[in-house]
Parts: structure tokens; sequence; C-alpha cells
């Protein structure tokens, strides 16, 4: 069972490299600020379409969670929104270099300090070299 979802965290990262350069292309055509609203409008359509059919869950539940909890949907517009203007400059591997390399780091800190409710798993010296090594690398990518 943990397999399937392995594949399907592979394959959620597969949809977002292509959406990066079918979002910056898009850009290209209509601008920034109103590729990224139409990559969300038109996800947003297909989340409703499938919440209708197969939603199991209580949508009206959204007034009893902590308001700092429905940040999500304005991070992830944030996300489309620099990489629609990352990608066409940097390339899509660079931005996605950095991309995850600001996941990692994040997560590492969300991780250690236990943040936003997770569980706490101590950053250690490995792990810091680790991630320090991640850095690197984006600084050898990017060499001329």
């Amino acid at each position: 069972m943990k397999w399937m979802y392995l594949l399907m965290s592979i394959a959620g990262g597969v949809a977002i490299g292509i959406q990066a350069v079918v979002n910056s292309g898009l850009g290209k055509k209509v601008g920034t600020i109103e590729a990224s609203f139409i990559s969300f409008l038109i996800g947003t359509i297909a989340l409703f379409i499938t919440m209708i059919i197969f939603g199991k869950g209580n949508f009206f539940a959204i007034n009893e969670v902590p308001k700092w909890q429905l940040i999500g949907g304005l991070l992830g517009a944030f996300y489309v929104f620099i990489m629609i203007m990352s990608v066409p400059k940097i390339g899509v591997i660079a931005a996605f270099f950095s991309i995850i390399a600001g996941q990692i780091l994040m997560s590492a800190i969300i991780d250690h300090f236990g943040l936003f409710g997770g569980e706490t798993y101590p950053l250690d010296i490995k792990k810091g070299i680790a991630i320090l090594m991640m850095f690197g690398s984006i600084i050898l990518y990017n060499h001329r």
C-alpha cells in the first residue's frame, strides 16, 4: 500500500514538472498573473466537479477549522506565480532545483520544531550537511 502512495507522489511530481512549462508558455501569451489565475480557475473547476461526484467530507466544516489552515490556496497561488515567472528565465530544472531546496529547507525546519501541529523529527549534523549539499548543487548547476 505504501508503494501506491510513493508512485502517486512521483506522478504528482511529473505533473508539476509538466505544469511548470505549460504554465510558462501560457504566461508568455496572456501574462504572468493572468496565467496564474487561469491555471487556478481551471483547477478549481476540476476539483469542484470531482468534489461533487466523489466527495465524502463535509465542505461546510470550513467554519470549524483554525483560519490559518485556509492559507494553502494562497501558498499554491504564490508557487504557481513564481514558477510562471522563473521558468522562462532560468529553465525548468534550475527552477525545480531551487523549489525543491526551499521545500526541503522549510520541511526540515517544520520537522525539527514540530511546527503546525506536526511530529518532531530533530535536525542533526548529517541532515544539515545534506541540505547544504543540496544548496551547493544549485550553485554548481547554475555556475557558468
